[in-house]
């Protein structure tokens, strides 16, 4: 008789289950970096810890069961999960990628890739006409981020896989904002899901991993190979507490993206705020392709004040959120992207894409809501007042 399959809310309670050999309930840390071989002519499933560990088993096992993927490989960092799939290309390759992009992203694109012959295309992702006009003959990944970051755009993944498959093209796709309990872009047909699982997966700003998960054979044969060649794997403490971030993503994501629709909905009625963007709200230009494609809005939001100056005073007089880079805590984090997640994009790369100097980007917490809110009227209405003489070192 066929298992039948649990909610993606009990898996990630149960997903790795009790450990065979001991009934322990909580996934073994296994720090050996080396393992004793018993039989001189055939060695056993670990020799290395960079080719194999029971541990970082546990976690890849884990992510490729969430998302629906017949494998799952953890990295160092998100970046380090992004740039070892993108030695799937060859020189000579083509990659189409959102214009809107993280910076990290954008830094390896188009710094790091064309030092091997790679080249690439920024793209307008939210126009499926512009994203058929811009697919060369050498093209062979399309890259989407769907929410964006910053600017929270959507991407119609099932319009861009249809096109992507029309031209022979592989698809990856950052899913770090939705998780795959929001969002499960393998059964929209992408090849590649890409996760900072430093984020909302381990949720507690104290470990940093990248998560790459596929439903193709083929392909996880080759990034199987690749991250055992490049070496960039998550260690095995990292993994154990990513284990342990993950039962609680359910009711984390949960409450923090009601808290964020609660804070978006009180910060578009605020004459400071120039504009909301988050994709939970009613007039959102994605919202519609979002609705079709995921369980949520999320819980991280955007909203634009008039200038870098109006940003200072508003950090300078609220308390609650850690002004930071990342997101997907526990705690709020307020994050400034023209200095932050995006200052390794040029000022006006940054400015044509729509991140300006009064941009702020909101990842909310586990905070009481109604706490947040009033904090940040707080910040607002300082920015009525007559300046002060207090600035802060951005």
């Amino acid at each position: 008789m066929s298992k039948k399959p649990f909610s993606i809310q009990t898996s990630l309670i149960h997903s790795h289950g009790i450990h065979k050999e001991t009934g322990a309930v909580s996934t073994p840390l296994h720090h050996a970096t080396t393992f004793h071989q018993q039989d001189f002519d055939q060695y056993g499933k670990y020799d290395y810890s960079r080719s194999g560990n029971p541990t970082r088993e546990t976690v890849e096992e884990t992510i490729a069961e969430l998302e629906g993927g017949v494998r799952g490989f953890a990295f160092s960092s998100g970046m380090a999960a992004i740039s070892t799939s993108f030695l799937l290309l060859s020189s000579g390759d083509h990659v189409l990628v959102s214009e809107e992009v993280y910076g990290g992203t954008y830094r390896m694109i188009t710094e790091v890739l064309t030092k091997f012959g790679i080249d690439y295309s920024f793209v307008n992702m939210k126009d499926l006409h512009e994203v058929a006009c811009s697919i060369k003959e050498n093209t062979k990944v399309i890259y989407m981020e769907t929410p964006s970051n910053p600017l929270l755009n959507i991407t119609d993944i099932q319009g861009v896989v249809k096109l992507a498959r029309a031209n022979g093209c592989m698809t990856f796709l950052d899913n770090t904002f939705m998780t795959p309990l929001l969002q499960r872009p393998i059964s929209l047909g992408v090849d590649v899901v890409l996760h900072s699982a430093t984020k909302f997966l381990a949720g507690h700003s104290d470990v940093l991993a990248g998560l790459a998960v596929t439903g193709s054979e083929e392909i996880a044969e080759k990034l199987s190979f690749l991250q055992n060649s490049f070496g960039a794997v998550l260690g095995a403490q990292d993994c154990w507490l990513l284990l342990r971030g993950l039962k609680t993503l359910h009711v984390r994501l949960k409450e923090s993206s009601e808290s964020a629709y609660k804070i978006a909905t009180f910060l578009e009625k605020r004459k400071e705020v120039e504009e909301v963007y988050y994709p939970g709200l009613s007039y959102h230009p994605g919202r519609e392709i979002q609705i079709r494609q995921s369980e949520g809005p999320g819980a991280v939001l955007s909203f634009k004040l008039k200038g870098e100056e109006e940003v200072k005073r508003f950090i300078e007089n609220i308390n609650i959120p850690v002004f930071a880079v990342s997101l997907g805590a526990v705690e709020s984090i307020l994050s400034y992207p023209s200095r932050m997640s995006h200052a390794s994009m040029p000022k006006a790369e940054r400015e044509r894409r729509g991140i300006t100097d009064g941009l702020l980007r909101l990842s909310v917490g586990l905070e009481n809501a109604e706490e947040l809110i009033k904090d940040l009227e707080q910040g607002l209405d300082s920015l009525n007042r007559n300046k002060g003489n207090s600035v802060i070192n951005l």
